[in-house]
Formats: structure tokens, sequence, C-alpha cells
């Protein structure tokens, strides 16, 4: 064991996304991990830019990285490193450091890549994926251990382990279930609830009044995501309940790098413009700062989940579905992806169709309706569950007793142990095709004859 593992551990927690006033659900996540995880052991934040970011009151250090000299330099002063995977995948040279290396993929990034670039010319789109595969490849050779949000998303995993020959012989021996290799955090929730500091919506904003009930999409408008199905559903309940004010909060991200992702903003507000309800009935915010956000959470009546079928829906893991759980606010939720199945398991709204705008109209009267708390137990059973400290459990295990995973140090034989069969494999790929072209060409008989030459060679009786 080297002197560094001998030593009492220490963690380094690595976001690729802003800390501070203003943070979306990534900077929050890496914020609470380290909270959690900073009773047990000495732990530093670093977030991207000049300065290190400024947090009231953090139980831990604070840095900042702007390059792979900064990251290079945090990583050589630590145990372990936890790492969202997109950074891994830009700077894979973590993995080669001493430090132990915690790749955390509770992001579904490939879904959400293609999502966002579906709309690209193919060629255009063909470039970027080489890029884009490139650097995910990089993330599974790096790792010794991996992090996800959800059993659902754990599978995925599983199969891209697989495909990069990171479950094998050495991995299966340490442990046949694997989560030695790989297992779930999920996001999770603050032990204490969320405490109302001043008055946010209800009576601040323009056109909403303190009596009125206000409806909330707590999330960005990312191409994913089904806005407009909420817009027209809010279109019907107020014919019934004209008090209701649907809101926006969240339509430009903190991070000004993602200032040139496409998203439904634009489209939102035409379609609300049009239905007479922009600025009467339908708001659109900036974004809300994190000191803020509980208030907005508990001035709102109901909140809505909306989304498209698709693969990103299949692994995804909406953290603003886990604040709606945190602040006892219930939901509409579309199906399909796992934080809808907690929805039902809890009861703690209604989950609706996709693109099911009568649906969506019905359930928001419904709970509209409902009195306050009435699915106070649900909500209770949900915070417990997903209470941070129980859902860090896995990491904090795995940081107090760090370990090198027993496939890395081998990884290049067990590669270089794929040299010849893959070598064989493109030979008899090519034999096949050759085989394909001569059948095209009407020489068929000598192509079984072929047939039968190579049976008889790999062992297979005619």
């Amino acid at each position: 064991m080297s002197r560094r593992m001998s030593q009492s551990p220490s963690l380094l927690i690595l976001s690729h996304d802003v800390i501070g006033a203003k943070m979306a659900g990534p900077g929050i996540r890496y914020v609470q991990l380290a909270r959690v995880l900073a009773a047990h052991l000495p732990v530093t934040l670093a977030a991207p830019g000049a300065r290190p970011p400024v947090l009231d009151s953090a139980p831990f250090a604070l840095a900042a990285w702007q390059d792979w000299q900064d990251l290079h330099v945090l990583a050589g002063q630590t145990t372990v490193v936890l790492a969202p995977s997109d950074l891994v995948g830009i700077f894979p040279q973590l993995g080669d450091g001493p430090a132990i290396l915690v790749i955390d993929g509770y992001d579904p990034l490939i879904p959400e890549w293609l999502a966002m670039h579906h709309h690209l010319p193919c060629d255009e789109q063909r470039r970027l994926w080489q890029i884009r595969r490139s650097h995910h490849v990089a993330q599974f050779r790096a790792g010794d251990f991996f992090i996800c949000a959800s059993e659902r998303q754990r599978d995925w995993w599983l199969g891209q382990l697989e495909a990069q020959g990171r479950i094998n012989p050495a991995t299966y021996a340490e442990d046949p279930t694997l989560r030695r290799l790989l297992d779930v955090v999920p996001y999770g929730l603050p032990d204490h609830p969320p405490q109302a500091t001043r008055p946010t919506v209800k009576g601040v904003w323009p056109g909403i009044a303190p009596t009125d009930r206000v409806l909330l999409w707590g999330g960005g408008l990312w191409p994913w995501l089904d806005p407009e199905t909420a817009i027209r559903a809010v279109a019907q309940v107020t014919a019934q309940r004209p008090e209701a004010k649907l809101i926006f909060p969240g339509t430009r991200h903190p991070n000004p790098n993602l200032d040139g992702i496409p998203t439904h903003l634009e489209r939102s507000r035409r379609l609300a413009a049009e239905l007479g309800l922009l600025d009467r009935t339908v708001f659109f915010g900036d974004w809300v700062p994190y000191a803020d956000w509980p208030n907005v959470l508990l001035e709102s009546d109901v909140a809505l989940s909306l989304h498209f079928d698709g693969l990103e829906t299949r692994f995804a893991f909406r953290t603003r579905v886990l604040d709606y759980l945190w602040a006892g606010l219930p939901m509409v939720a579309t199906t399909g992806d796992t934080t809808s199945d907690l929805v039902a398991a809890y009861g703690v709204g209604e989950v609706v169709g996709y693109q099911a705008v009568d649906e969506v109209a019905d359930a928001l009267l419904r709970l509209l309706d409902e009195p306050r708390g009435a699915r106070a137990a649900g909500f209770e059973r949900a915070r417990q569950d997903f209470a941070w400290q129980r859902a860090a459990a896995p990491l904090l295990a795995f940081c107090q007793n760090p370990r090198r995973a027993p496939d890395r140090s081998g990884l290049s034989v067990l590669v270089s142990d794929l040299a010849e069969p893959l070598a064989q494999a493109q030979a008899d790929a090519a034999y096949w095709r050759d085989l394909a072209e001569r059948y095209a060409q009407g020489r068929i008989m000598r192509g079984l004859a072929a047939v039968d030459r190579l049976a008889r060679r790999i062992g297979i009786k005619s």
C-alpha cells in the first residue's frame, strides 16, 4: 500500500458546473455531497472559475480550476477524486495520477447530447459524435469506482462498462454483484425542511397576486422536456380556476458556457402569447438564486415535470422532482422516467401520458382542489428514503476505504489479450464480405464450397 493510501483519506470533488449564488442541479448535487461527506473526512470542492466560489457556512474547503494544470495540482493533494463523467472524458489524465478516481454518471450525457444536437446536419452530427465518443470511452478506462442515480441508470452503465472491458474476471472476483465497481448514489434531500425567508413570487412577480395559485415548472426548458403541453393544459385550467398561474422561473442556465444550448423558451413564449396567456397566466423568469429556491417551492401549490418519450427520458433522474418531494409539493409528472415512478410509488402526485394535454389539465384541477397536506404521509416517507446521508452512503463507504480497481493495473494487459481474437474476427469479416461479393456475382457453388471450408476450419461439422 502506498504511503498516500495508508494515511487518513481525503476527498476532492470536481464540479463541471458553477457553484455559488445561482446553481443548477449538478452544482447543487456536489455542494450537498460535500456537506454530507465533510462530516466524515476532509473535503475540498473545486468549481470552474478564476477564484474559489463563495458559499455561506461551508464545512469544507473551496477551490477553483481553469485548466489541466489546476486539476493536476488539486488531484495531487488528495486521496480520492470525485468527478463528473464528462470532465473525466475531457481530462482522462485524472485516472493516471496517484489519487483514486470516482466517476459520477448521474447525468445521462449521451442521451442528452443526442437530443441537443439532432437538429444539426448529419455530417456535423457525425463529426461531433466522434469527439463525444472518444471522450465517452476514455472515462470507462479511468475510473476505480462509478456512481449513478438509479438502478435503471446502473443497468445502462453496466452495459457500457462491459463493452469497455471493465466487467472481467478481476472485477467479478472482487464482488459478483459489481457494487464495488458501480453503485447507486441518487440525488438526495436535506435533513431539514425548507424554510421561508421572504416573499419571492406571490405578490412580488408582476401579475401574480398573494391569493393566486402557483403552478411551478421548476427546471429548465431543455429539448427533451415538454413545456408546451403544460401551457396548453393551463389554458384549460384557467377556464375553471382563473387564479391559477404557471411560472417558469429558470429559463436561463446560470452557467454562461451553456448559453448556446437549444431550449424551448422562444417557442413557449410564442405559444403563451398566441393563447393570450403571456404575462397574464403564464410567466417566465430568469434563474432563481439558490437562497430563494425554498421560498419559490413553499409559495407554489402544484408542480409539473413533463417530458417527451425518448432515450433521455428512459435514463433521466430529474433533480427538480426531488426538490418537490423536499417541499411537500404535489406534482403532475409524465410517465416513463424513474422520477415519475417515485411519484406513483409514494403517492405524491399524478402520472400522465406523453403530451396528454387533457390529462394534465384534469390532474392539475384535482390537485388544486385537494387540501394542503393531503399527501403528507407519502412525502415524509420519500424524505426519509432520499435523505442525503442515506443517498451518499455507498460513496462515503468507498471514500473511507478507497482502493484501486482490481483491473486497473492490468487493464492494458486485458485489452492486449483481445488483439489476436479481434484480428481473427476482422479477418473473418473480410472473408465474409468477399464471399458475399462473389455470391452476388453468381459464383454460388464456389461460395458454398468456401462456406464448407470455413466451417471445417472453425470446427463446425457439415
